[in-house]
């Protein structure tokens, strides 16, 4: 039997239940717990078996640029000491010494509070906003300033940058320096109330991301986020929230939740306290959102009252609201099909777009799959008598590796999807096969992607390219990511360790990591920049190649279920055809001018143009989370790429017609 295996997802807790077996009754990480993780980390990694000078050198980095990414607060003295401080860090683990933590975040303290003064002083009544500012933001093209004087000469520039996102909203002076003052204030109030959990979740996810860009360390918090991504179903209010200057805003109302049911929550609701059935209203503002959430989830049939804020004409309204908390379904990141009727030389013909957002799973019994999902839509599909299929993986992250091989074999008889690399030289590779002989649809077939494709979509879109099942249309190519993940959880609810525990490869014997997977049509779009993809990214693993394991069994020429193969001579076709119309599209045109921009401007901000930019992208977000799900749909079949794709199907659909004796699809 062919093991249950994930992309992000495998119960592997026996791993650490002997080393925590003494610590049954504890709940909280200590220093004494780290070395034994790390272990963990090292037994499953794909790469790396072992703590030596080159992985202590990468986990530093890594745990600096945790400490502060955008190069704002520490200075070089700062990151030397610091440097100083975890070397021969393993040994000091090991050897039950963490302090080399709480001295480093002392350190990032202090800085933040210099920083926090000097805003506070640059802010003043003489403040005078400078709309000529131009700097770079990108920490990867500039060091760490050499000293405090350095360091608030560009945080002049930096807080310029923050006043012109607020006046370019339409705020005045006076409330844009207030709210980016209160910014400064939030971050120093944060760094205080950092806790030893904090600092050991932070140096456990510097150490997995040391060893390469997809295995990380998830926190209690983060893993139960994670559970119910993988899961679309969670426990709570239904509300989308997100953290604005302080507040936790309600952003979108989820259909059928609590909320929306109630009639008493709308989008931009603030909401200032939260308490539960019985006992005390809890203030949160200024508090972390995951900690607003966590109060506000619970389980179905608890209630919840918060306390809101509601902009009422020129002022506001405080109310305070009861919920009853129930199972609520995400059924905005599940599969979903929609139909665009086409009529192209009079020939009118219907066809299916499979939004596809994510490759879910959870590993309940009885829980939701979207590789059963996406069976269902094909079979919808095919009762509405669908002439093609497009299946838009364009913003798909990945997700379950199960679910990406029972998909691709959706579209084939039976055979090899992907190989995962063993650890080791010598260890052979694990082959994933799809085992149903049933083909779910053998018509004209359309995989839209992008550079942000990545995972189980490479999978699914390199296999069905690799048997020549499928077009694949879009950026020039997928992000690049061909490894494979497992996610183990440690006992006594401390987290769970996500680690790289292969390479994977597509029937062709090649690897998708860097190259991706390429369109057979390329399409210009707003993430076509080498900024995006696999190689860009830290400790990145190296491709590889091995031998071809397609299968003939995938292959049906005649009777039920036969399809037809993509011919090169068929994509000339179609490339020539998408590239005229393309080149007439004022759409695209649009697109190609924001790339070019993007490219002009480079790594420098501008706030002049921040000012020009701001204020329009604001208002198309604004009005995009007031549509309803139908105009919604609306909206998403009218987006370019999902246009051009469907003109594409459509010239598939001639040409195989044109080409190939009729069939008829199963």
């Amino acid at each position: 039997m062919r093991p249950r295996l994930f992309v992000f997802v495998a119960g592997l807790l026996f791993l650490f239940q002997t080393q925590f077996s003494q610590a049954q009754n504890k709940s909280n990480l200590e220093c004494r717990y780290l070395p034994m993780i790390e272990e963990g980390f090292l037994r499953n990694h794909v790469k790396y078996n072992k703590r030596d000078k080159e992985l202590e050198n990468q986990l530093v980095d890594q745990y600096i640029k945790r400490l502060d990414g955008t190069k704002i607060y520490l200075t070089q003295d700062d990151v030397a000491k610091i440097k100083k401080m975890m070397n021969g860090i393993f040994d000091k683990t090991k050897n039950n010494d963490c302090s080399f933590l709480e001295e480093s975040q002392k350190i990032v303290l202090e800085r933040v509070r210099d920083r926090a003064e000097f805003a506070k002083s640059f802010l003043g009544k003489s403040y005078k906003f400078d709309s000529k500012v131009e700097f770079s933001f990108d920490p990867d093209t500039k060091s760490f300033p050499k000293n405090k004087d350095e360091a608030n000469d560009y945080l002049k520039k930096y807080i310029h940058f923050q006043i012109a996102n607020y006046l370019a909203t339409d705020m005045k002076l006076e409330e844009a320096k207030s709210n980016v003052l209160k910014s400064y204030e939030r971050a120093l109030k944060r760094m205080r109330e950092t806790d030893r959990d904090d600092l050991y979740s932070g140096y456990l996810d510097s150490f997995a991301r040391a060893l390469d860009p997809h295995s990380s360390f998830f926190s209690r918090d983060v893993l139960e986020d994670f559970e119910i991504q993988m899961r679309l179903s969670l426990e709570g209010i239904g509300a989308t929230l997100s953290s604005q200057d302080g507040f936790t805003v309600v952003e979108q109302l989820v259909p059928g939740g609590a909320a929306a049911r109630s009639s008493l929550i709308e989008p931009q609701d603030k909401i200032i306290a939260v308490g539960q059935e019985t006992g005390p209203m809890e203030n949160v503002i200024d508090e972390d959102l995951k900690d607003v959430v966590k109060k506000i989830r619970g389980k179905k049939g608890t209630k919840v009252r918060l306390a809101i804020m509601r902009k009422a004409g020129d002022g506001k309204k405080r109310l305070e609201v009861t919920l009853v908390r129930d199972k609520v379904n995400l059924e905005d990141e599940a599969a979903q099909i929609h139909y665009i009727n086409k009529d192209v030389n009079g020939v009118k013909k219907k066809l299916g777009v499979i939004n596809f957002p994510s490759f879910y799973a959870d590993s309940r019994r009885g829980g939701r799959s979207s590789a059963t999902d996406l069976k269902n839509l094909i079979k919808n599909a095919r009762d509405s008598k669908a002439d093609g299929l497009v299946l838009d993986l364009s913003n798909n992250g990945g997700g379950s590796l199960e679910d990406a091989v029972k998909i691709a074999g959706l579209f084939f008889k039976k055979g090899n999807v992907v190989k995962q690399s063993a650890r080791g030289e010598n260890k052979v590779e694990q082959t994933l096969n799809d085992e149903d002989a049933m083909v779910d649809w053998s018509g004209p077939l359309v995989v839209l992607t992008s550079r942000i494709s990545a995972s189980a979509s490479e999978i699914v879109a390199g296999t069905l390219q690799d048997y020549k099942r499928a077009v694949i249309v879009g950026g020039d190519h997928t992000f690049g990511k061909g490894s494979v993940q497992s996610v183990m959880p440690i006992p006594n609810n401390l987290g769970a360790i996500k680690v790289t525990v292969g390479m994977f490869f597509i029937p062709g014997g090649k690897s998708t990591q860097h190259q991706g997977v390429e369109a057979d049509v390329s399409l210009p779009g707003p993430y076509s920049t080498d900024e995006i993809g696999e190689k860009s990214l830290d400790y990145s693993l190296p491709p590889k190649t091995i031998e071809s394991f397609v299968s003939k069994e995938a292959y049906v020429h005649e009777g039920e279920g036969a399809w037809h193969e993509i011919k090169p001579d068929w994509l000339k076709t179609l490339k020539d055809k998408s590239v005229a119309r393309v080149d007439k599209s004022e759409d695209f045109k649009k697109v190609l001018e924001e790339i070019k921009k993007s490219k002009e401007r480079g790594k420098i901000i501008k706030v002049s143009e921040v000012l020009k930019d701001k204020n329009e992208k604001e208002k198309k977000e604004k009005a995009k989370k007031k549509l309803s799900k139908d105009e919604k749909t609306k909206e998403y079949l009218k987006r370019a790429d999902i246009q051009e794709a469907s003109n594409v199907l459509m010239d598939l659909i001639q040409v195989e017609n044109t080409k190939m004796p009729p069939q008829a699809n199963n």
